[in-house]
Order: C-alpha cells, then sequence, then structure tokens
C-alpha cells in the first residue's frame, strides 16, 4: 500500500510509543510526524494533503483533549484518534462528542489502529475536498463588482428581477445584466447552483 501523499502525525510523550507508531505506518506506506508534546505539534507547519492525527490523552502541559478543543478553535481540521493507557469512559465519551474518530486503549491491534486511520484519512479528504470547492466559490465572488454581489444576494434570497429593479430604482432590464455577469462570473449553469454557491460561502444560511 502506497501512501506517501497521506500523512500521519503522532503526538504521545512517550518516544517510545512513538517510534513503535512510526515504524509501524511507514512500514504501511505513511509518511509520518511524530511530536513528544501538544505545542511542538500546534507549531508544526501542516502540510495541505490528507491526514490524521494520534494523539495521546494524558501528556504534561497540556493534554489530548485541550489540544483537541484548540485545533477547533484555530479550525485546524485533522481528524483525531486518541490513545490512552489510562483512558476513562467520561474522556471517550467527551472526545467522541468533540469529533473524534475513535478512543483506543492501550494496548491496541494493528488492526483497529489501521481502520481508524483508514476511517481518520477518508473523512480528511472530504474536508480538504470541501474546504477547496469553499475557497474556489470565494474566489468567483470576489471577482464581483459591488453591484453584482449585491444583485447576487438578492438573487440568492428568491427575488425577482422587477423586485431587484423595484428596490434599486432602476431597470429590469440592467438588473437582467447584472444577473447575467452573475452567473457567469460564478459559473453557475442554473439559480439552483447559484443558491448553493451562495449558501457554501455564506452569503445565505443553510436554511434560506
Amino acid at each position: 500500500m502506497n501512501n506517501r501523499r497521506q500523512i500521519a502525525y503522532v503526538v504521545d510523550d512517550d518516544v517510545s510509543v512513538c517510534r513503535a507508531l512510526k515504524l509501524l505506518l511507514k512500514q504501511h506506506g505513511f509518511r509520518v510526524e511524530t511530536f513528544t508534546g501538544a505545542t511542538e505539534f500546534l507549531a508544526f507547519k501542516h502540510l495541505k494533503i490528507p491526514s490524521c492525527l494520534i494523539l495521546d490523552v494524558r501528556m504534561p502541559g497540556m493534554s489530548g483533549l485541550t489540544l483537541q478543543n484548540v485545533m477547533g478553535d484555530r479550525q485546524l481540521n485533522i481528524p483525531i484518534i486518541f490513545i490512552t493507557s489510562f483512558g476513562t469512559i467520561f474522556m471517550g465519551v467527551k472526545a467522541m462528542k468533540a469529533g473524534a474518530i475513535d478512543f483506543l486503549p492501550k494496548p491496541f491491534t494493528e488492526d483497529k489502529l489501521l481502520n481508524a486511520i483508514e476511517i481518520a484519512v477518508a473523512k480528511n479528504k472530504t474536508q480538504i475536498k470541501h474546504q477547496s470547492a469553499i475557497a474556489n466559490i470565494k474566489g468567483h465572488i470576489n471577482s464581483l463588482s459591488p453591484r453584482e454581489l449585491e444583485v447576487f444576494r438578492f438573487v440568492a434570497r428568491g427575488m425577482l428581477n422587477k423586485q431587484i429593479a423595484s428596490k434599486r430604482g432602476t431597470s429590469i432590464q440592467t438588473i437582467k445584466i447584472h444577473r447575467s455577469r452573475v452567473m457567469h462570473k460564478m459559473q453557475a449553469k442554473t439559480l439552483t447552483e447559484l443558491i448553493h454557491f451562495a449558501r457554501q460561502a455564506g452569503i445565505i444560511s443553510p436554511q434560506d
């Protein structure tokens, strides 16, 4: 299995665990980066390729659960697999509620870890694809003129050309021209697709 375009991060204060996991995952074709503390991991320049984080729960300084919260605050979207020798049901529930992929007590089997990693990397691939799509949409939005952006907002909210024209105090023909330019610049083939782009970019809420 060649997973060189996938990276597994390991954060564990036990150097022997880091070494063992690095050896195991390299044998399965993964690129591996290990850290003995959360701060060290946060300071690393994370690569924009499918990845996962194998994270110890109890560590000196910042714990694994605290790191999970910090990653959420920083929008560092790397799926987490927790590993621990001293975990509790409460810890496991808290970690899973916060989005962890799995909570594995040490010692765990190779198959369980690899299965969890497979799920985590697949999730991250979806996240990366979604983030890329949103960045693409926002790039198109940035190409709109102020008036086109205004028309885009009105159209995305379901307003008709005549309603927009009345609100703006201009002709329907002018609104049609702006609307056509919006469709072209946003690369939207249909009104439904344009509204979808607006939701993805936060122009309108998912409920609108």
